[in-house]
Parts: C-alpha cells; structure tokens; sequence
C-alpha cells in the first residue's frame, strides 16, 4: 500500500486516507477561488423520468461534442434506471454510434476484492447494463481491486482517465452521513480530501460493508457464501476526489432512495442551506466535514431528485 507512485502524481497521506492528485502551487488560494453556486433541485416524478434526463444528458453532449465522451457511472440505486435504459438502447441499433463513441469509467469500488466477486459494484453495473451494453461501448475501465499494489492501479487508472481528455459527465449520488452530513462517491466526512486529490483509498468500516451487502442482496445480485466472506474482508474502498468532480465538465445528481434511505433528505437539505465560508482555511473545515458540499463549488451542475427528497423528516 506504500510504494512509491510516479511523480507526476502527488502521494498525500492524511490519517489512514491516501490521496493521489497533482501538485498545486497554492491548494488555498485554488479553493478560495472558485466560486460558491446554489443548487437549484430538478424534481421529477419518477425513477424512471430521473432516468431518462440521465440519458438525455449524455445524448446532449453527444450532440455537442464530435469527438468521444468519457463519462463517470454512478452505482447503487441513483442511477439504476439510467443503466436499464442504455441496456436497453444496447440492445437495439438505434443507439449504436452513441454507445461506440463512450469511454465508460467507475467512481469508486471494494478492496482488495475478485474482480468477479458478485459484490462489485462491476457485477452490478453488468447485470443492469447487459452484454451488448459493454460490446458496444469503445471502452469500460473500472479501479481493480485484485492486486497487492493498489495504490499503483489507482494511479494507471488516473493515468488513463486524464489521457483520454478529462470528464464529460460525473455521474454523481450523494450518501447520508451522521448530523445530516454527507458523501460523494466514497470521500467521506473526516478524510482530508481536498480540491488537489483525483483520488484516494479509505478505510473502510464494518457497518458500511454490512449495508454494502445488505443492499446487494436486496436488489437480486446473485452472492455465493465465498463472495460475501471476501467482501467482508476487503479493508479499503477506493474513490475519485474532489478534483475529479470539480474538473468534470457536467456533474448530474441523482438522489431518489429517500424512502428507504430517509436521512439523506436532513443531508440533502444541509448541502443545500450550507452558507459556505470564503475563508478558505475555514471552507477547507466544512468539505472536509461535509463533503457533499464539494457539488456546491461546481459551476456546471444539475440536482435530479424525487419529491420525497425534499419533503422533511420525520420526528416520529
């Protein structure tokens, strides 16, 4: 876990968090400088419409951008409709030169773990997408999690990532956290991050690994005995960072599990109403206490939610 990385890649050790980024003259005056937004939440009716204004969003840029498209996939529940609906599309011809122009990367995985263990976010993504889905695309790269070096393969994942020009969409959730704060892909409250970091490996809890399964199984991933004992072994989670997210040309949100992941709407809110310092050793305090605000610094940003989101909690 400690070898070296290229020196292209800054290594940046907070706590039991490692974070691999690129090396800023000033990391302080990079945060104070960019620019505080409100976010102004896209409530549709269904999954299914969060889903398809998903899919338009990558239809758009397609329709702007002449070249390929890198997009980042989101997983879990956020954008499953999304994933129906291309497999779906893949499974026809209509959108066949789209899916052939698509450099598909994940956000974030379990580690170390088989690449074939039924609890990858990778088997996942397979299951919705299908076959023809990943035939199609020019590419599919996902953080591997079978190596004994995974630092290494987080900076060659990066590497390829920024060699293909840069994130057209960043696909993004939002995780509830404790005090109604949050996380995004996997930066979690506590960890460090910071503007600087395109990605980091954060240890990894019991209890996240327990829900992890849980919502597995829940959702009809097909788990052998064997896959959940490697899963409850894994002692890291690999994620993209802030950087990642902040150069991402469009972040799309999507939140629409709030009735059965209810603290997410007390987080959601806090996200929204957060006055963020301009102070930037004080703001540095807020993201790294709440990083679901990083979505606040983004300037080019769409919040897809469902109405129950926003309706308040329930004191009861």
């Amino acid at each position: 876990m400690s070898a070296p990385v290229p020196q292209s890649i800054k290594r940046r050790v907070v706590g039991n968090n490692v974070w691999l980024g690129h090396e800023e003259p000033d990391g302080q005056e990079l945060l104070a400088r960019l620019s505080v937004q409100k976010i102004n939440p896209d409530v549709k009716e269904s999954e299914e419409l969060v889903g398809r204004a998903m899919l338009e969003e990558i239809e758009e840029t397609a329709r702007r951008k002449q070249s390929d498209l890198v997009i980042i996939l989101l997983g879990g529940r956020g954008a499953q409709a999304l994933h129906r609906q291309l497999g779906e599309l893949a499974g026809t011809d209509k959108a066949d030169d789209l899916l052939s122009r698509l450099h598909v990367f994940t956000q974030d995985a379990l580690a170390p773990m088989r690449m074939d263990n039924g609890l990858s976010f990778v088997r996942d993504f397979e299951r919705l997408l299908g076959d023809d889905f990943f035939r199609k695309v020019k590419s599919f790269t996902s953080m591997r999690t079978d190596t004994d070096n995974l630092e290494e393969e987080l900076t060659r994942y990066i590497e390829k990532l920024e060699s293909l020009g840069g994130i057209d969409i960043f696909f993004l959730g939002l995780g509830p956290e404790p005090n109604a704060a949050s996380h995004l892909a996997y930066i979690k409250p506590g960890s460090g991050a910071n503007a600087e970091d395109v990605a980091g490996l954060i240890p990894i809890s019991s209890s996240i690994l327990e829900h992890h399964i849980s919502k597995f199984k829940a959702g009809g991933s097909r788990v052998t005995e064997t896959d959940e004992a490697e899963c409850r072994a894994a002692t890291h989670i690999l994620t993209l960072g802030p950087a990642a997210i902040l150069r991402a040309r469009r972040v799309v949100q999507s939140i629409v599990d709030a009735s059965t992941a209810p603290a997410k709407r007390g987080s959601f809110r806090r996200v929204l109403e957060t006055e963020i310092a301009s102070d930037p050793h004080e703001r540095a305090q807020q993201l790294d206490e709440n990083p679901g605000l990083w979505t606040r610094l983004h300037p080019n940003l769409r919040s897809l939610v469902l109405p129950d989101v926003l309706e308040a909690e329930s004191l009861v």
